[in-house]
C-alpha cells in the first residue's frame, strides 16, 4: 500500500497517567507487510482490581479501531472516526486488546464506508461478521498479548493478500498535503488534486468518515500532541500560532474538544 500515511502521520493516544500504577497500556508494532495499514496493536489492562470504575478517555486521532475483551473475545467491537474525545467507564477490572488502523486503511481493506462508523462504537459482527467470528473462535483468554498480535498479523496479512485494492491517488495526494502542512490549510482552496469540492467531501466521508476540513483539524491537534509541549513551552513558543490558531482561547477550546481537558491539565 501507499507509505504516505505512516511516513507523515503518527496518531497517538495519551499515555495512562503516572498516578495509575495499577493500569498498564502497551503497544506492539505490526508486521512490515501491513505497517502501512496498521499503526499498532494495543492492550489496556488493569494489574489488579481497582477501587472504583476507571474512566478511559480516547482522544481524536483520525483512526478506526477494532477491539475486544481479552477475557471474553466474543465481545468485539469497532470504533470509527471521532470528531471529539470519548470517555467511558470500563469497570474496576479490564483487559482490552485492539487494532488501530491508520486513516483510510479500514475502508481500503474491507470496503466499508467509514462514515457509517463515525462517532460511535458498535458490535463488530454487524460490520465484519467473518472477522468477528474469527476473533470469537481463534482468540483465547489464556493467550498472551504477544501471541494474539502474531495471530492478528497473520490474519490481516491474509486479508490483504486476498484483496485487490484500488487507490484513488488524488485522495492520497490530498492526505499527503494535509499531513505535510500539519492540518493547517484551507481544504476548499489549497488541495490542488483535481477533485471538486463535492468529490472531496464524498471521498473523505467514505475513506476517513468525515470531511477533509474536519480531518485536518484532527491532524493539527495530533501535530501538537506529537510535539509533546510543556505548559511553559506553549506559553513561550506559542506553537499553536504556527498551525493557525488566532489566540490562546481559540487553541484551548479546540484542544479541549479533541482531548477532553485543557492543555495545562494534559501536559502538567
Amino acid at each position: 500500500m501507499y507509505p504516505v500515511i505512516r511516513k507523515y502521520y503518527k496518531p497517538i493516544q495519551p499515555s495512562v497517567s503516572a498516578t495509575d500504577n495499577d493500569i498498564n497500556y502497551q503497544e506492539i508494532q505490526p508486521n512490515k507487510d501491513i505497517e502501512n495499514f496498521i499503526y499498532c496493536f494495543w492492550q489496556l489492562k488493569s494489574q489488579q482490581p481497582l477501587l472504583k470504575d476507571y474512566n478511559y478517555r480516547v482522544v481524536s486521532d483520525g483512526c478506526i479501531d477494532i477491539f475486544f475483551d481479552h477475557k471474553q473475545p466474543a465481545e468485539n467491537f469497532v470504533m470509527g472516526f471521532c470528531r471529539k474525545f470519548v470517555q467511558f467507564p470500563i469497570g474496576k477490572e479490564f483487559d482490552y486488546i485492539g487494532v488501530r488502523f491508520l486513516p483510510s486503511a479500514f475502508p481500503h481493506l474491507f470496503g466499508v464506508d467509514a462514515k457509517t462508523l463515525s462517532n460511535q462504537s458498535q458490535e463488530l459482527y454487524k460490520v465484519l461478521p467473518d472477522f468477528s467470528n474469527w476473533i470469537t473462535s481463534e482468540i483465547k483468554p489464556v493467550d498472551s498479548f504477544e501471541n494474539i498480535t502474531k495471530r492478528l498479523n497473520e490474519r490481516i496479512i491474509g486479508i490483504l493478500n486476498f484483496q485487490d485494492i484500488h487507490y484513488d491517488y488524488r485522495f492520497l495526494d490530498s492526505l499527503k498535503q494535509i499531513f505535510q502542512r500539519h492540518g493547517y490549510l484551507d481544504t476548499e482552496k489549497d488541495l490542488n488534486t483535481g477533485l471538486s469540492s463535492r468529490q472531496l467531501r464524498r471521498i473523505f466521508n467514505f475513506y476517513i468518515g468525515t470531511t477533509a476540513k474536519s480531518f485536518s483539524n484532527v491532524v493539527r491537534f495530533q501535530h501538537i500532541l506529537n510535539a509533546k509541549p510543556s505548559i511553559q513551552s506553549l506559553k513561550e513558543n506559542k506553537l499553536y500560532f504556527d498551525v493557525g490558531f488566532f489566540d490562546q482561547a481559540h487553541f484551548i477550546k479546540n484542544f479541549k474538544t479533541f482531548y477532553g481537558v485543557t492543555p495545562s491539565e494534559a501536559f502538567r
